[in-house]
């Protein structure tokens, strides 16, 4: 049987209660190593190291990327951690 189903345009309709209120993001600096900020984003926010090793470059080049996303509750404790290890991090 022949599917005869043409291509459809469709549109993304996103419920603005939905989407997250917070990010947190971390900002270059030149004390920290990649390899520690790669570690800290696996320990902390429980990236994988794709992952991780993806927004260290981000951060490098970009001077700095949300690496994680929620209300402000939440993000604090992980805000709080990356600070305590020396990292520049806020939530925005």
């Amino acid at each position: 049987m022949k599917n005869n189903r043409t291509q459809e345009d469709f549109s993304l309709v996103v419920d603005p209660e939905v989407l997250p209120d917070h990010h947190l993001v971390i900002y270059n600096d030149d004390v920290n190593t990649f390899d520690f900020v790669i570690n800290s984003l696996i320990a902390v926010c429980k990236h994988d190291r794709i992952q991780a090793e993806q927004c260290t470059f981000i951060i490098h080049y970009s001077g700095k990327c949300s690496v994680k996303d929620g209300d402000f509750k939440g993000l604090r404790p992980f805000c709080e951690a990356l600070l305590d290890r020396g990292l520049t991090a806020s939530i925005e």
